[in-house]
C-alpha cells in the first residue's frame, strides 16, 4: 500500500489535529500493517534522490504486501516544519520512519529517543542510537570511476561540479572525482559551484552554464534532484553525470553515466530486523561491495582502454582491495591530507571537511 502526501496536506492535517509536537506513538493492533513513513526534502519525481529512496521501498512492499503501509511525504524543507511533520507521522501510528535529508537529523533523533518502539533511519547523518541508524552511500567509489572517464574525454583538463550543500558526503564525492581524474591525467582541475539547495532547477542550470563558460568540459551534477544540469550540458554538447538515479533520457547523446544507489538491500534488512525485534542502530556506510552503489549507463564514447582500466579498479573497489582515499593525498592548500601508504578510515571519510589538491574552489565558510 502506498500513500503520497505533500507538505501542504501534512501541515493542514497537523494543524487540524493539534499534533504539532506529538510525543509518543499510538500502539498498533497486532493485525494492523507496519506503517512506514518516508520524508524527503524535494518532490518525488521520475529521477533523483527522492526517487531512489522511494524505489528502495519497492522490494519491502513486494515482500510484505498488505502487512506494510508506505507513506511518502515529499517536499518537506529542513527545519521546524520537518520536525512537526515527522512527529505527526509517528503520532499517526507509523513505527518505521525514514528521514531522508541531512538536515532532519536532530528532529528525527529526538523522535527516536522519545519513541523506543519506533525505528528511525536517517540519511547522511552521523548520530547513532539503539533505534536510530544514519545511512549514507559511498558515492566516492563511483565518482572516482567517473573521474577516470571524465579525464579521458576532457580536452581542456577542466572539470566542474554543480553541488548541493557542502556536507562531507558531497565533499568526498568531489574529492574522489578529482582523484580518479588525476589518476588518468594528473594536471586536471575541478571547479565547484555550491547552489545550497537540493531542488532549484533555475539555479542549477545557471550554475552549469557558469562552469561551461569557464571551459569545464565534463560536469558532475552532485546531488541535484532535477535533470537541469544534465539537460544544460546536453544542449551544450558536454558530457555530464549525476548521482542516485539515471537521467540518461534527458541527455541521450552526451550522458556520461550515473552513480546510482539501490537502497533496497538496506531498507529490506532494516524492516526485517524491526519486525523481528532485533533492530540495532548503527552507522551504515554502504558502497559498491554492498550492492548499494553501482555505476550505470556508461557512455559508449569512453575509450576502450580507459574503460578496461575503470572496470579493473571497480573490481578492486568491490572486493575491498582498493580505496580512492589511499595516500599520498595532498589537500587543496598543499598540506598533507593522507600520508603515503595510509588509507582513510570510514570514520575519517564521513567527516571529511577539506578538498584535495586540484579542486580550485574553496569550501564555503
Amino acid at each position: 500500500m502506498l500513500i503520497n502526501l505533500t507538505r501542504r496536506t501534512l501541515m493542514k492535517g497537523a494543524a487540524a489535529s493539534g499534533l504539532v509536537a506529538a510525543v509518543g506513538s499510538r500502539a498498533l493492533a497486532a493485525d494492523e500493517p507496519l506503517g512506514i513513513a518516508l520524508v524527503v526534502p524535494s518532490p518525488v519525481g521520475d529521477v533523483g534522490w527522492g526517487r531512489a529512496l522511494a524505489d528502495g521501498l519497492e522490494p519491502v512492499k513486494a515482500t510484505y504486501g498488505d502487512k506494510v503501509k508506505v507513506t511518502i511525504i515529499e517536499n518537506i524543507q529542513e527545519g521546524p516544519d520537518a520536525d512537526r511533520i515527522m512527529n505527526k507521522a509517528v503520532a499517526d501510528g507509523n513505527k518505521f520512519l525514514i528521514a531522508g535529508s541531512f538536515g532532519y537529523q536532530n528532529g528525527a533523533l529526538q523522535i527516536a529517543r522519545r519513541n523506543p518502539d519506533v525505528t528511525v533511519l536517517h540519511a547522511s547523518g552521523f548520530q547513532v542510537a539503539p533505534n536510530f541508524s544514519p545511512f549514507a552511500a559511498q558515492y566516492s567509489q563511483g565518482t572516482y570511476l567517473m573521474g577516470m572517464a571524465a579525464a579521458a574525454l576532457s580536452k581542456t583538463g577542466k572539470l566542474g561540479s554543480v553541488s548541493a550543500f557542502a556536507i562531507p558526503e558531497l565533499i568526498t564525492s568531489i574529492n574522489a572525482f578529482t582523484l580518479g581524474a588525476q589518476a588518468v591525467r594528473p594536471d586536471v582541475e575541478v571547479s565547484v559551484v555550491w547552489v545550497n539547495s537540493w531542488f532549484d532547477p533555475a539555479k542549477e542550470q545557471e550554475a552549469a552554464k557558469a562552469l561551461l563558460a569557464q571551459k569545464c568540459d565534463v560536469i558532475f551534477s552532485n546531488a541535484q534532484d532535477t535533470p537541469s544540469v544534465i539537460s544544460a550540458c546536453e544542449e551544450a554538447g558536454v558530457p555530464a553525470f549525476n548521482l542516485n538515479s539515471s537521467m540518461k533520457k534527458y541527455a541521450p547523446k552526451t550522458y556520461l553515466g550515473c552513480v546510482a544507489t539501490d537502497w533496497s538491500p538496506f531498507f529490506k534488512a532494516s524492516v526485517d530486523a524491526h519486525l523481528a525485534g532485533t533492530f540495532k542502530g548503527g552507522n551504515a556506510f554502504l558502497g559498491v561491495g554492498d550492492k548499494v552503489v553501482e555505476v550505470v549507463d556508461w557512455n559508449p564514447g569512453i575509450p576502450a582502454d580507459t574503460m578496461a582500466k575503470i572496470k579493473a579498479v571497480e573490481a578492486k573497489i568491490a572486493d575491498g582491495s582498493f580505496s580512492p582515499f589511499t595516500g599520498p593525498i595532498a589537500k587543496a592548500d598543499g598540506a598533507e591530507g593522507v600520508p603515503a601508504g595510509k588509507t582513510m578510515t570510514e570514520a575519517e571519510i564521513v567527516a571529511m571537511d577539506w578538498h584535495v589538491k586540484g579542486v580550485t574552489t574553496p569550501l564555503p565558510k
